[in-house]
């Protein structure tokens, strides 16, 4: 791959570069699509990061499905595929960099229940860069905190990496599309779309109500049926610190995680600029 990226960067392409740990559905092919528009040699890379994951259990249940990922990627007509060994990655002696600070950006929300997690994304995230040194990287609002904080570490590491925020790909009944989605039971995933309608409407009380207030009812709202909610927040989509009133801020956005029998959903919604 490396050859083949330099003789491009030679013709004075543009490299977009989307990142992903596979099990590919629409909203993925989304980010390659935009990535299509805007550079002239798209690169996805299909990498399922161990130090990602706090649960050794999650990893082990994460889908993989190579063949197929690989086909929806040629109809989509991505340039090159990389899907790296861990040894390539992370080579034994390699000296890896200094862990940027991330400061609260990584405490709230998924940070606080999934410890650990932001680090490891961060971590590959760069090394990602450093291997394919893409124009672009784009990535998807749907792990809005995840997006915030490798904004984050472009501004703090200089880079002159561009990063774009693509937006959320939903099925039609709003359940926004995940490599999870594909575990939930049939009752389960009548129930999902919950969420993004307790979200929307969460958006129609911006200019009646409180964010505490909105959160507190959105909490009540997704306690049901089994559903378990980890959290609805509503914070400043530039530090991710909570809202006391929607005057504070130019950039509003709800941030959820429900738990539906054993299975974590996280779900956004702009609430207010972007």
């Amino acid at each position: 791959m490396a050859l083949e990226l330099a003789l491009h960067k030679a013709e004075g392409k543009t490299v977009g570069f989307v990142p992903t740990m596979g099990a590919l559905h629409e909203g993925h092919l989304s980010l390659i699509r935009r990535a299509k528009k805007e550079t002239d040699v798209v690169v996805c890379s299909i990498f399922i990061n161990p130090s990602q994951f706090n649960d050794a259990s999650d990893l082990e249940k994460y889908p993989r499905t190579p063949a197929q990922d690989t086909a929806l990627l040629l109809d989509v007509g991505c340039d090159i595929l990389y899907m790296p060994a861990v040894e390539e990655v992370y080579p034994p002696l390699l000296k890896l960099p200094a862990p940027p600070d991330l400061g609260y950006l990584a405490k709230p929300m998924e940070g606080a229940h999934r410890p650990g997690h932001f680090e490891g994304m961060a971590q590959v995230v760069r090394r990602l860069l450093d291997i394919v040194n893409p124009e672009k990287l784009f990535m998807g609002q749907k792990d809005f905190q995840q997006f915030t904080i490798v904004r984050h570490m472009l501004y703090q590491l200089k880079s002159k990496v561009e990063i774009v925020l693509c937006p959320i790909v939903r099925e039609a009944d709003g359940l926004a599309m995940s490599s999870r989605n594909v575990r939930l039971t049939p009752e389960q995933r009548q129930l999902a779309p919950l969420i993004f309608k307790i979200l929307s409407g969460a958006k129609e009380k911006v200019h009646s109500h409180f964010p505490k207030d909105i959160m507190r009812e959105a909490l009540e709202q997704l306690s049901v049926h089994g559903m378990v909610p980890e959290y609805f927040d509503i914070v400043d989509g530039h530090s991710l610190e909570p809202l006391d009133l929607f005057e504070d801020t130019d950039y509003a956005v709800a941030c959820t995680a429900v738990n539906l029998g054993g299975i974590r959903l996280i779900d956004n919604l702009i609430l207010k600029g972007g």
